[in-house]
């Protein structure tokens, strides 16, 4: 509101009073600058039936070998040479 001193302002100008209390009116039918909406349910995946694309990564288990490769020469370590 204006004081009773002031000229009363055109109809067509906007004053920050004015703009304040149409906002509400604004903010209503404007688009708001929000993110895109997210799916209300979990996307698709891989479909029932389907293969998979992509085997699953095997990895060495990383032991170390104590016992001798053959069983001959696990007994020749040993001294239990049978010849």
């Amino acid at each position: 509101l204006r004081r009773p001193w002031e000229r009363p302002a055109e109809p067509r100008r906007l004053t920050p009073a004015r703009v304040r209390r149409g906002f509400r009116n604004v903010r209503a039918t404007a688009a708001r600058p929000a993110a895109a909406p997210k799916p209300s349910k979990p996307g698709s995946g891989r479909p029932p039936g389907s293969k998979n694309k992509h085997r699953a990564k095997r990895h060495d288990v990383g032991k170390t070998v104590k016992r001798a490769e053959s069983i001959k020469e696990h007994q020749a370590r040993r001294g239990l040479t049978s010849s």
